[in-house]
């Protein structure tokens, strides 16, 4: 017989919530974060802008969204959880289409705003604001279920954007896609998104008899303005930059770097394995990571196992197979850890009322230095002597995974626990 409680965690609201905001994710980084590199390339082709034009409009529309992903807990106080869902679709959909239908530059950059303003409301923090308030004590595995999701997004919507341009033409098939996006996440938010468990008397975790783990954000009193002068936010924010800095940079330019050695068949295999990697690194983290486990320190072993992953790149010289793939097995457990990791941190060291604005600041900053990763690896593999360029990249991937390391350890000493 299952106990009150087991029954109750059971059917918890909360875990229908998660289950809306891994919907939310599919569809965010499907369109958010996957397409603008598929947009570029079918611009350039359609359009014969110059590489650098097309480029800069996916930086901005990665930097535009970092810019509201900063500042989305007082976007959200003021319209509501609900109501950003479906003004971010709206958003997302109108800008998309407008990439689609750009006849001038300036239009392509304005269509850029409203790509960003919304990829910014289904994003990483948009993620935590939905998630964090229906649980404590087992968010880690709430926010891994739904931060995979992204991981989906990438699997379905990448193959999915060449196969619908292919066969309707980048208008219809942005006008497509972002109609049912737009209808698919009016509804999320309707039926999962207008709740809060306090509105339902339900306590965090569905369980009320449930010890609290952590005691640390009670105890501790906002940080208020503070914060950019606090060492934990500082520390925390420069490992999230560092860490996804150097993988979105080295994942941008890694099939490119597989292809010479596996062939593109098995190169696209691979990084297709990467995903599925990634997914079940993130989810054995959050499943499996004890209640008192400092966070940072699994931080660091997941940046570690990279930096091992990026090392094997470097010794396989770009042509012996197995050391390949053994690269792309250790660098691709880390990558979903990358995302869901720092939220989980916040939640251990910061107030109950700081951590919304704490993982709002460390994802916008991020995503604002990540958008120009890839162009940065792009610049070092150019610059590198000649058939050096792969190695060199491999080599600052590692460096910046480090950095990212010494950033979490640095932070650590204000974790206390019961």
């Amino acid at each position: 017989m299952t106990t009150i409680a087991e029954q109750r965690t059971a059917t918890f609201f909360g875990w229908r919530v998660v289950a809306g905001a891994f919907v939310l994710a599919v569809f965010g980084w499907g369109i958010g974060f996957y397409g603008p590199p598929v947009f570029l390339q079918t611009i350039r082709t359609t359009r014969d802008w110059p590489l650098g034009l097309v480029s800069t409009a996916v930086t901005a529309h990665f930097l535009i969204g970092a810019l509201a992903a900063a500042n989305l807990p007082a976007i959200h106080r003021r319209l509501g959880i609900a109501l950003v869902t479906k003004v971010g679709a709206v958003f997302v959909a109108l800008g998309i289409f407008g990439w689609a239908t750009a006849t001038a530059p300036w239009q392509l950059l304005c269509a850029t705003v409203l790509s960003g303003l919304g990829w910014a409301a289904m994003s990483a923090a948009a993620i935590n604001a939905i998630v964090s308030p229906w649980f404590v004590r087992e968010r880690p595995a709430a926010l891994s279920m739904a931060y995979n999701g992204g991981s989906i997004g990438g699997v379905v919507f990448s193959p999915l954007w060449v196969a619908a341009i292919g066969a309707l033409g980048f208008p219809a098939a942005a006008a497509t896609i972002g109609a049912i996006a737009v209808v698919t996440l009016w509804c999320l938010a309707d039926l999962l998104f207008t709740r809060a468990p306090e509105q339902m008397g339900l306590p965090p975790d569905g369980d009320a008899g449930a010890p609290a783990v952590l005691k640390a954000p009670d105890a501790l009193p906002p940080a208020g303005r503070s914060l950019w002068h606090d060492p934990t936010f500082i520390t925390l924010c420069a490992g999230m930059m560092f860490g996804l800095f150097a993988q979105i940079g080295l994942i941008a330019h890694l099939f490119s770097l597989l292809a010479p050695a596996l062939g593109a068949q098995s190169a696209g295999w691979a990084m297709g394995g990467a995903t599925a990697l990634a997914i079940g690194g993130r989810t054995a983290v959050g499943w499996l990571m004890p209640d008192g486990a400092d966070r940072r320190l699994v931080a660091c072993a997941s940046y570690a196992i990279q930096i091992a992953g990026s090392l094997a790149f470097v010794m396989a010289g770009g042509t012996h197979a197995p050391l390949l793939l053994a690269g792309v097995l250790l660098f691709a457990t880390g990558i979903g850890n990358a995302t869901s990791l720092p939220p989980l941190i916040a939640q251990s060291e910061f107030a109950k009322n700081d951590v919304a604005r704490v993982v709002a600041l460390i994802v916008g900053i991020s995503q604002a230095g990540y958008a120009f990763a890839p162009a940065a690896f792009g610049l070092i593999r150019e610059l590198a002597p000649a058939g050096s360029g792969s190695t060199a990249i491999f080599v600052v991937a590692a460096a910046l995974q480090g950095l990212a390391i010494g950033a979490f350890l640095a932070g650590r000493g204000r974790y206390r626990r019961v």
